[in-house]
Order: C-alpha cells, then sequence, then structure tokens
C-alpha cells in the first residue's frame, strides 16, 4: 500500500473497527487506493495507528463486498470494477428507491420537503470540483427520502450492496454532471411537493439512470480500473 497519501484519523470515544472499515472503503471507492493495489495490513494498522486486528476485520467485511480480494499466500489487493455488479445494483436500487419516493409522495410532509429542500441549497453551496463533499449530500439526500417513507432498512440494503456502482459514481462527477444532478433532485423534490406521485417516480429513476451514460464513457478512458474478463 503506498504511503504518499494523507492520513486519515481514527477519532477517540468511536469504536474502532467500524472507523478503520469505513476509512479503507472510501479510500477505494475515491480511487485513492486502485484497483490491483497489494493492502497490507501492518502498513494500514501504522497508517492509522491501529493494531492489525481492525484492519484484518476491515478487509474481511471489504472483501464480502468485492471490494478487495484475498488471496492466499499472495495478500489481499483492491479488485477491479465490475461492471455487471453496476449495473445489477443500479437495477436494485431504482426498484427500491422508485417504491420510497411514491409512498413519500403519497403524503408529502411539510417538513420532509423543507428538509430536501435545504440539502438542495446546500448542494448548490458545494464546489463543483469537490466530489466528496458532493457525493456525501447526494447520499444524506437519498438517505433523506427512505427516512420519510420509513425504510429507513431499505436504505441500509442499499448501502451493503452499492459499493462498485459507488466507485463510478466518484470517477463520473465533474462540473457539469453535479449541475444536472441537481436539477434532477429539484424534479424529484417537486413531484413530492405536489404529491405527484408518478411525477416523483420518473424523476428518480431518471436520475438513477445517470449512470447509464456516464458507465460507457468511463470504462472506456479508464479501462484500468475496470474488470475486463466480463
Amino acid at each position: 500500500m503506498q504511503n504518499a497519501r494523507p492520513a486519515k484519523v481514527v477519532a477517540m470515544g468511536e469504536s474502532v473497527g467500524p472507523q478503520v472499515y469505513r476509512i479503507l472503503r472510501e479510500r477505494i471507492i475515491q480511487a485513492e487506493l486502485l484497483p490491483g493495489e497489494r493492502l497490507s495490513e501492518s502498513d494500514a494498522a501504522k497508517s492509522l495507528s491501529v493494531s492489525r486486528q481492525p484492519v484484518r476485520e476491515a478487509f474481511i467485511k471489504l472483501s464480502e463486498e468485492g471490494l478487495v480480494q484475498v488471496l492466499p499466500q499472495r495478500g489481499t489487493f483492491v479488485t477491479k470494477i465490475s461492471v455487471a455488479s453496476v449495473m445489477d445494483v443500479r437495477f436494485v436500487r431504482e426498484a427500491i428507491e422508485a417504491d420510497i419516493v411514491r409512498v413519500v409522495a403519497g403524503d408529502p410532509a411539510a417538513e420532509t420537503v423543507a428538509e430536501l429542500r435545504r440539502q438542495l441549497a446546500e448542494q448548490r453551496k458545494v464546489s463543483h470540483d469537490d466530489r466528496t463533499g458532493f457525493l456525501r449530500l447526494d447520499e444524506l439526500f437519498h438517505h433523506t427520502l427512505a427516512a420519510a417513507a420509513g425504510k429507513s432498512y431499505a436504505w441500509s440494503v442499499i448501502e451493503s450492496v452499492k459499493a462498485q456502482m459507488d466507485r463510478v459514481r466518484f470517477l463520473s462527477v465533474d462540473d457539469l454532471h453535479i449541475g444536472r444532478l441537481i436539477e434532477q433532485h429539484e424534479k424529484i423534490i417537486d413531484g413530492i411537493a405536489a404529491g405527484d406521485k408518478t411525477a416523483a417516480e420518473e424523476a428518480i429513476r431518471l436520475h438513477l439512470r445517470e449512470i447509464l451514460t456516464s458507465l460507457p464513457e468511463i470504462a472506456r478512458s479508464r479501462a484500468e480500473l475496470f474488470d475486463d474478463t466480463e
């Protein structure tokens, strides 16, 4: 594992294991740790000032998500992005979130609409070269929709399987793309605020199909990041 990257700090007062997993997961999704890169338990533990045990546990969880591959006698390596996995997760996510926005639009609470519009304003303030900041707000937006529908468990299911999709989303976010995503968020909110379940559903389906346009181009321009055996 390369050592030139700035270390992220494990916070005191919070369980170490989940933090180590979250930090390593973010570094893979944000292409700080590249496909094919060998990960070292000892190097990761040293850089995060933790023991090797939470790093070992994090590697296991990352392997279960398909983000790393553990090869006996060889080591642990960051996996390449699986286009098939991205497409499968996108399909599942659209099915779940389309139902979520129909529930929210069926009985739109004023406080929910106000919170979504507040988040939209925050998204507009983010610098268009701040991919991490925007995607963090995007996650909050979708989580808020699920919570408003009383479907937080459904969102946890999405979170557990969407790692490969997140890797592509991070690579695809640029100046024009962020502006387009914000416009799509606004249409979702407008449909909910109007109590128009059909409009809200159509808006979120369009939003979640955005990756169908960006994925082929990214797979061509960053071919080294993708699994070419599929």
